[in-house]
């Protein structure tokens, strides 16, 4: 099997943006987005100054996340190593763009769908070759297989100095750099500056490491990025959103099991029909928010006709399946009055919400351009999360039902306050990498700390901890009205924490 690839010279590169021109011509590529391009950084001090031009793109790895993500197999790998698309399949999910450690991958405005480098494959399986080879001026862009050891590829890797961007990635990059200043390649090495590019107004969607990232010790900062390109945040608050509904259902659920556990099974407003409906409603929303996120919607479907296997955006909505039809069954079981059923049921509804509000954290974690999301603390941090969701749901309820175990509730969502504390006070002491590191101090410091302080920490932990503890020492209406307080004040903070994570896990640039 061939194994093309590309040397990008930088030592010869001109910066002229040929193979920029070319690849946008050869594949009608819309204006505002690249599949290729050309990057500038300039280092030193003057008159000590020096400009590094370095050629980016998608890098064919031989173990590419953004496959492994594609809940459809639209970006795939063909005989000859290069990884291309299809259009038909694609359905605008965006988790390729955050999977991509490169930024290599953009929406195309036209079709809505995933695009990138493909190789010119439509030139290469018919003997020419990539658009951009042909017009470098100065045979700065080098292709070939590497696995043939006389090609002229394989003997510049094997005989010159080469690099490959962010290689503790693991994905095995087969794109190779010559001669280029490595702050070129690390782009958490360089920043805009404040008086912005050359040949270019910069925008909020330029990547670039932000003042309080650039401002703190040890900052790493060697050189300026000249020119480069925009590349706007994948994932919102639709994708926050749907981490705090899908976390409401399985919250709810798996305290209507524990209702069930202590012997109010056959009570339909606390333990059956009910909180079976408000999951459900829940459900609908998740699944609401992630179709409305897409950017082919109509193609929804295909994640189910389409699958691919590895993808957890496709376990996920297996997941999220069986989950309604386990809550539909648990209504109908109470409905029917179905005696001793329910019980049956509890065990297997903890485990399937359990996944629920688990699973998308193993799906953050196929999102390797985001090390901020890999943390093994992010599961844990999901189940406390479902925990004071479903507890808050509940204090909520209690003020139009009679919900049995009133302190058992504010218990539980006790519980899953000071675990929530602990583990995030953990993460942000944790960090493994530059990248996270970065992160945190953006969502710390920078563009999202208002919203992880004021709204996450402050009025989702601190607030609702310290009224959950005063409704347990209280009685009657005052317990119902704290627990309620305190709940809607955990559910409004727990959507502010994810709005922050979600937006400081893509704060760090890629390219």
């Amino acid at each position: 099997m061939t194994r093309l690839g590309f040397v990008l010279a930088s030592d010869s590169c001109i910066g002229c943006h040929a193979c920029t021109v070319a690849c946008k011509s050869e594949h009608d590529v819309p204006l505002g987005v690249n599949r290729t391009w050309v990057k500038y950084i300039e280092t030193g001090a003057f008159p000590n100054t020096g400009r590094t031009f370095s050629v980016m793109r998608c890098n064919h790895c031989d173990d590419a996340p953004c496959m492994t993500i594609c809940p459809t197999s639209a970006l795939h790998r063909t005989d000859n190593g290069v990884v291309d698309f299809d259009d038909s399949r694609c359905i605008g999910c965006k988790a390729c763009m955050n999977a991509c450690p490169y930024d290599a991958i953009y929406i195309n405005p036209d079709s809505g769908t995933a695009h990138k480098c493909n190789f010119c494959n439509h030139r290469v399986e018919v003997g020419l070759e990539p658009a951009c080879v042909v017009v470098c001026p100065t045979h700065a862009i080098i292709t070939g297989d590497l696995d043939d050891p006389e090609s002229e590829i394989s003997k510049i890797v094997a005989r010159d100095a080469t690099a490959v961007r962010a290689p503790e990635q693991g994905t095995n990059p087969k794109v190779f750099y010559r001669g280029v200043d490595q702050a070129s390649l690390d782009p958490t090495r360089t920043r805009i500056a404040n008086d912005g590019m050359i040949w270019a107004d910069t925008t909020k969607d330029h990547p670039t490491i932000s003042p309080v990232m650039a401002n703190h010790s040890g900052n790493g900062v060697v050189a300026r990025t000249a020119y480069t390109t925009t590349h706007p945040m994948t994932w919102k608050s639709k994708v926050s959103g749907y981490l705090v509904t899908k976390a409401v259902a399985a919250g709810v659920m798996g305290v209507a099991a524990l209702m069930v556990a202590m012997g109010h099974g056959t009570s339909s407003s606390a333990a059956g029909v009910l909180p079976a409906v408000v999951a459900a409603i829940f459900t609908a929303i998740t699944g609401a928010l992630l179709i409305g996120d897409l950017k082919q919607p109509g193609r929804f479907l295909y994640i189910l006709t389409k699958s691919n296997t590895s993808s957890w955006l496709v376990r996920g909505a297996w997941i999220l399946g069986a989950f309604a039809g386990l809550t539909g069954l648990w209504g109908l079981v109470d409905l029917i009055n179905a005696e001793g059923a329910l019980p049956w049921l509890a065990l297997p509804m903890v485990a399937l919400g359990a996944a629920v509000a688990g699973y998308t954290a193993f799906l953050f974690g196929q999102c390797e351009g985001r090390d901020l999301w890999q943390t093994p603390l992010l599961l844990p941090t999901l189940l406390a999360q479902a925990a004071v969701a479903g507890s808050s749901a509940y204090a909520l309820l209690d003020l139009v039902i009679d919900v049995p175990e009133q302190d058992a509730i504010v218990i539980v969502m006790l519980i899953g306050l000071g675990s929530l504390g602990g583990l995030i006070a953990t993460e942000l002491w944790s960090h493994p990498s530059r990248s996270v590191e970065l992160a945190v101090l953006e969502m710390t410091k920078g563009a999202y700390a208002g919203r992880f302080w004021f709204g996450g920490v402050l009025a989702g932990i601190v607030l609702p901890l310290v009224l959950a503890a005063i409704a347990l020492a209280s009685s009657g209406d005052a317990t119902t009205a704290l627990a309620a307080f305190a709940g809607l004040s955990a559910l409004i903070g727990l959507f502010s924490y994810e709005d922050a994570y979600v937006r400081a896990g893509q704060s760090v640039p890629l390219s």
